[in-house]
């Protein structure tokens, strides 16, 4: 895996068609491994949805994204069929999900919600919250959206290659756009995209009103397969992420081994509220459990102040 610096909901259907009076003969397809190796013809059906009438959509724009460019930048491609990344994310994603369909050992409202963040900048937030975007995709019956939620330092749209236009900055200013004027849809079936909006002097506030609250509970109980990843600042250099945190079901808390301070790690967590939502850690770019020359990923929970660091 590279540095990460460097790598770093139903979906809406196309116009619905009447039967051509001559259709093709069958094409045998083979079996396929998950939801997203089974979609042929991505790019097509991404055309299909963007020509489909406004009527017939749930969003009011969709980007092709680039899966050769997303592999490239070391991320998980969805038409990728076996690596370590993808088995690394499988065991990331896997309590995540038992968690938002309530069979984690703790109840949390809105557990669907789940916040990456991180102590500081250039830990790894974004390269896990879009990683883990895409393997929840993958999920058959599981729809993702993905919120590029760091405001300030918007990165989402330039890490999956496409340009941001409305977002959620303005959504939140503006009350006459509507949630589908905002979200994007892509050529992967089960992923739509919230990016960041135009940027915003009182951005804090933004976040902290009632609007933000109301949007949090809409999209959380909108679709019950729906899985929110929000991608948000560092806790210890805004004010934007502790109050996203409390909106939040789930944390994610990204530590880069043998670089981010243990007291940083503390004061980031000590910014969570542990008794009414559940936070996780994520050990990024460990070399101690796949070898010298690997990195990989350690997963746990901390509650009360008790980290336990998956394969400790």
């Amino acid at each position: 895996m590279d540095s990460i610096e460097k790598a770093m909901s139903v979906r809406p259907r196309g116009p619905v068609r009447s039967p051509a009076p001559l259709p093709p003969p069958p094409v045998e397809s083979p079996p396929a491994e998950d939801v997203v190796e089974r979609v042929a013809h991505l790019t097509a059906a991404s055309q299909d949805m963007a020509a489909a009438p406004a009527s017939l959509k749930r969003t009011q724009r969709s980007v092709v994204m680039d899966f050769d460019r997303i592999r490239t930048s070391g991320f998980l491609a969805p038409d990728i069929k076996r690596s370590r990344l993808k088995e690394e994310y499988r065991q990331i994603k896997r309590p995540l999900l038992i968690n938002a369909d309530g069979r984690g050992a703790m109840t949390v409202e809105h557990p669907n919600l789940v916040m990456v963040t991180s102590a500081g900048p250039g830990e790894g937030k974004t390269f896990t919250a879009c990683n883990l975007a895409l393997s929840i995709a993958s999920e058959r019956n599981q729809t993702v959206l993905l919120v590029d939620a760091d405001v300030l330092k918007p990165s989402i749209p330039r890490t999956l290659g496409f340009e941001a236009e409305l977002g959620l900055v303005d959504y939140l200013v503006d009350d006459r756009l509507d949630l589908a004027d905002v979200l994007v849809d892509t050529n992967v079936p089960s992923l739509t995209l919230l990016p960041a909006g135009t940027q915003y002097h009182l951005s804090t506030e933004l976040l902290a009103g009632e609007r933000m609250r109301k949007l949090a509970a809409e999209i959380s109980g909108r679709y019950a397969d729906r899985i929110v990843i929000f991608d948000s600042p560092p806790l210890l250099m805004t004010t934007e992420a502790s109050i996203l945190a409390s909106l939040m079901g789930q944390v994610l808390v990204v530590v880069e081994a043998e670089r981010t301070p243990q007291g940083q790690v503390k004061a980031a967590l000590d910014l969570l509220d542990s008794n009414h939502q559940i936070v996780g850690l994520l050990l990024n770019k460990s070399h101690s459990f796949l070898g010298a020359d690997s990195y990989g990923y350690r997963y746990g929970y901390g509650h009360d102040g008790n980290e336990d660091a998956a394969g400790r």
